[in-house]
């Protein structure tokens, strides 16, 4: 429990109804209809290592990249005894560098939203359009502006045995950014220890994305609904994106 924070340590405990399987599937509907096969893969923004490890266990030679060294360490520890383990880096999205191109990325769970600067945002697609290989697919969702405007003003609860977090969101429509504040308590034995988090997320739009996809030279970019392989409807509150790096010659 020393090695990271409460937050990373909670995450888990806090995502477990989360369905990675689910979303790693989904990824492989896309692949599959792409007529893709992909050896190696970068799992962007990958916290605990939950997606890298999902992708590990299909056969792929993963590399998981976070900011947070806390988030990574939790990663390495649940990677611990996976024969195939991922390789987890320390690095920001927008200065994202691979020292060997990867087949396929991948961005979970709203992770790009929270690269609040759209120049930050731009650069950072650019980065995994040059560390793809020819051919290479990149898959990641976002939260829908519709879904980060409706969060204004709304108090969230969640909590288990030993966690128990109080989130509220606010929508700054001039920044266009989604702020919402984590308070999280955490039983160690008899007392319960707190902790503060604030997390901001910019709301891009569908068209914003596709712009930015085709400004680093992606080609063949679909928009779909959430893990459908189906046009998102008017109120989505989460879509999914895939681009090429053209085509393999």
């Amino acid at each position: 429990m020393n090695a990271y924070n409460a937050l990373a340590y909670s995450y888990d405990r806090l995502t477990n109804d989360v369905d990675y399987k689910s979303v790693v599937a989904f990824y492989w509907q896309i692949l599959n209809r792409e007529g893709l096969q992909p050896r190696t893969a970068v799992d962007l923004a990958c916290g605990t290592g939950s997606v890298a490890l999902l992708l590990a266990e299909k056969g792929l030679q993963v590399v998981g990249v976070d900011m947070s060294a806390e988030m990574l360490c939790m990663a390495a520890q649940k990677a611990d005894s996976v024969v195939n383990r991922p390789v987890f880096v320390q690095q920001r999205l927008e200065q994202l560098r691979l020292p060997k191109a990867v087949d396929l990325a991948v961005c979970a769970l709203d992770s790009l939203d929270y690269v609040t600067d759209p120049a930050d945002c731009k650069e950072a697609i650019c980065r995994v359009y040059k560390a793809l290989n020819p051919g290479g697919c990149f898959i990641f969702d976002v939260n829908t502006p519709e879904k980060l405007r409706a969060m204004d003003g709304q108090v969230f609860l969640d909590e288990d045995d030993d966690v128990y977090c109080v989130w509220r969101g606010e929508f700054d429509k001039d920044a266009n950014i989604c702020t919402y504040w984590m308070d999280l308590f955490q039983r160690k034995g008899n007392v319960w220890q707190r902790s503060y988090e604030e997390h901001r997320e910019y709301a891009y739009s569908q068209a914003q994305l596709v712009g930015y996809l085709k400004d680093a030279g992606f080609t063949s970019i679909e928009v779909f609904a959430d893990r459908k392989l189906c046009a998102p409807r008017s109120g989505e509150q989460r879509i999914y994106l895939k681009a090429r790096k053209g085509r393999i010659k």
